[in-house]
């Protein structure tokens, strides 16, 4: 159900039930929130992490701190979509995603993710360095992605 790990986005398939849709059929605009944090997730997994490791591993969790979300058209009842992750810029604390959400060829959501990695006091804290080796390497190469490298 997901792939692109290593060189490229990371993919997420996710079928549109009936909880993520209003009384016409269409997708809630808060359900592509749940479908974009789900294959973040996965994109985790797939670089060998998960978040009560990050917890039990490094003391700490990420959390949202910004996003930003174009809605472009909308998802249906059994709908399948596809959810593209694309690290974009680590820096200190941060990571920068771009996630797109498609049906096919068609581009139905686009957001802009900063993620930060929060110590068990709640406050900012660098993140791990195998993290961000993990994420670095995940990173598409033609991208040209700014501080997205182990050391940046």
């Amino acid at each position: 159900m997901s792939e692109g790990a290593a060189g490229g986005p990371h993919r997420f398939e996710v079928r549109v039930y009936y909880e993520d849709t209003d009384a016409g059929g269409v997708v809630y605009h808060a359900s592509y929130l749940r479908f974009a944090e789900r294959a973040r997730t996965e994109l985790l997994r797939a670089l060998g992490f998960d978040h009560r490791g990050l917890r039990a591993r490094f003391g700490g969790l990420l959390a949202v701190r910004r996003l930003a979300i174009d809605y472009r058209a909308p998802a249906r009842l059994d709908d399948r979509l596809e959810v593209e992750t694309e690290p974009v810029r680590t820096s200190g604390a941060r990571l920068a995603l771009v996630q797109t959400i498609r049906r096919g060829p068609d581009t139905l959501a686009r957001l802009e993710v900063e993620i930060v990695f929060l110590g068990t006091d709640g406050r900012p804290s660098r993140l791990p360095a195998p993290l961000r080796a993990a994420l670095a390497e995940a990173a598409a190469p033609s991208a040209g992605l700014p501080g997205c490298s182990p050391r940046a």
